[in-house]
């Protein structure tokens, strides 16, 4: 791969135990709180913890074979990843069972279910971290032109699987993506009229169709059809704290108290229990003293990525970390806000917390991947 052939020097150092710790201790709550969320979970799921418990054993695993195969091994099997990736979502489409209208996963008997989009956060980040570090190597002082194209291929790239995604459809995925793509593109260097010109055009474009949603809603089924009207209604019905999940969500919390109701003793029944609404559970149970820890726990595990980003590594490095900082924060500050009613409910999960084979598995590939670059220090670069 371009740019790899006679790279950079590494020593290697210890690993990060501040980042082992700080997972540990996530893992700890979260299959502490999804025990606790089996009250109200059905039957027919199984023991989610238990599961949760051998999801985090897998991966535990899967992050010493990435420290074994260096994250140099994943960049220059990118582009595979990404092919592979979008080929995973188009067969979604067509073979995927459909649970709760939505076809994200493909269900394997005996072992249990698979979601591409999980995986594919990290094969965008791959693929645009290697586009990034290719533009800058190429480019010392890029014109608008230059800069422009690289936007457009980089945009294409983006688009490609948000668009696979959305048909499923899971538009949180989606939102994920582009949060993925901002953050990689702020810190790529490239100017920031880009930007301005970017919130411009996505401003007017939504705000149109917004208009037409909300003023003209006939017209708006009959252009985008009553799939996308349903998802908004959904989306902006978090404004008047209506819904079974947000009334008893908010329910459950405010009735906890300094200490809460105690460990397996959720008061009442909200949906997604295990999943989106997992913080209230554990709210709920351990009230705002635990909350208080959990939120230290998060913030600690976050500060700790952005320290390492400030390091000196390579820059490939920090375009992916760049990724994985922005997918993470967005995530923890979009679950939280939408199980106390102050952002939308999109059906985003808390990471490291909720139940979710997929999705815990893409987590602990990004933390073999943050391991292997807080374990490398640079000492010269060597481009091509």
């Amino acid at each position: 791969m371009k740019g790899y052939d006679n790279m950079k020097q590494m020593t290697n150092e210890k690993i990060n135990f501040k980042i082992v710790i700080f997972i540990l201790l996530m893992a700890l709550i979260s299959i502490i709180t999804i025990y606790s969320s089996l009250t109200y979970t059905s039957a027919s799921l199984g023991n989610l913890a238990l599961k949760q418990f051998v999801w985090y054993i897998i991966g535990s695993i899967l992050v010493l074979i990435m420290l074994k195969i260096k994250n140099n091994f994943l960049y220059q099997h990118a582009w595979f990843l990404y092919i592979l990736g979008n080929l995973l979502l188009i067969g979604l489409l067509f073979f995927g069972t459909p649970i709760n209208n939505s076809k994200c996963w493909f269900v394997i008997p005996g072992v249990g279910s698979i979601q591409p989009s999980e995986f594919m956060k990290i094969f965008i980040m791959l693929v645009l971290a290697i586009m990034i570090h290719n533009f800058r190597s190429d480019y010392d002082s890029p014109s608008m032109l230059d800069e422009f194209l690289f936007i457009l291929k980089t945009f294409i790239i983006v688009i490609i699987p948000s668009l696979l995604t959305f048909l499923q459809p899971d538009t949180g995925a989606v939102i994920i993506y582009f949060i993925i793509y901002l953050m990689m593109m702020i810190v790529s260097g490239i100017r920031i009229r880009w930007f301005v010109i970017a919130f411009l055009i996505v401003l007017s474009v939504f705000g149109s169709i917004l208009s037409i949603y909300f003023f003209k809603k006939e017209l708006f089924i009959d252009m985008f059809g009553t799939s996308i009207f349903y998802r908004l209604d959904r989306l902006f019905a978090w404004k008047d704290g209506t819904g079974l999940q947000l009334e008893n969500a908010l329910a459950a919390i405010g009735s906890a108290g300094f200490f809460g109701h105690g460990f397996n003793k959720t008061p009442i029944y909200f949906p997604e229990s295990s999943t989106d609404f997992i913080f209230a559970v554990f709210a709920s149970n351990f009230g705002l003293l635990g909350v208080m820890i959990l939120l230290i726990i998060i913030m600690g595990f976050d500060l700790n990525l952005i320290k390492l980003a400030k390091r000196k590594i390579n820059d490939t490095d920090k375009y992916i970390l760049a990724g994985i900082i922005g997918m993470l924060l967005f995530q923890q500050i979009q679950n939280i806000g939408m199980t106390v009613g102050l952002l939308p409910i999109t059906g985003i999960t808390l990471p490291f917390i909720s139940y979710g084979g997929s999705s815990l598995l893409s987590y602990m590939l990004v933390v073999g991947i943050i391991l292997n670059i807080a374990k490398e220090k640079v000492k010269k670069y060597k481009f091509k």
